[in-house]
C-alpha cells in the first residue's frame, strides 16, 4: 500500500438470522432503513437457508420450541451493507420486527482503501 492509500472503516457488514417465516419483512426494514445500499442500488442483501438450533432455558420466552428441548428452526441468514452512521437505527427498526426473544445478529466491519 502507497502512502497516498488509507483503510477507513465507515460501512458494516450485518448478518441476521430470522425464522424463514419473518425473512421478508426483516429485508424489507432494513432497505426501509437505508440498509443494503450499494451504488445506485437500495434494499440489497443475500439470504442463504439453514436449521437453526437452540435450547431455551427457564426464564426465556420462546417463539418456537418448548423450555429444556433443542428447537430446530428453518432459518434464512440475511446478509447486507450498513453504513456505521445508520447502524443503531437499523438494528432497532430490526429488532422491533423480529419475532425472537433474543435475534442472533453478527456486525462486521468492513474495510475499504482509498486511493487518492
Amino acid at each position: 500500500m502507497s502512502h497516498n492509500e488509507h483503510i477507513h472503516t465507515k460501512k458494516i457488514k450485518m448478518v441476521v438470522y430470522v425464522p424463514q417465516s419473518h425473512a421478508d419483512i426483516v429485508r424489507e426494514v432494513m432497505g426501509k432503513m437505508g440498509a443494503g445500499t450499494i451504488g445506485n442500488y437500495s434494499h440489497c442483501t443475500f439470504s442463504t437457508k439453514g436449521v437453526g438450533r437452540f435450547k431455551p432455558l427457564s426464564g426465556a420466552n420462546p417463539t418456537e420450541g418448548k423450555i429444556g428441548e433443542i428447537a430446530e428452526v428453518v432459518e434464512e441468514k440475511i446478509e447486507t451493507v450498513c453504513l456505521r452512521e445508520n447502524l443503531e437505527t437499523v438494528l432497532a427498526a430490526v429488532e422491533d420486527v423480529h419475532p425472537y426473544e433474543e435475534p442472533a445478529i453478527d456486525i462486521y466491519p468492513i474495510e475499504e482503501i482509498d486511493k487518492k
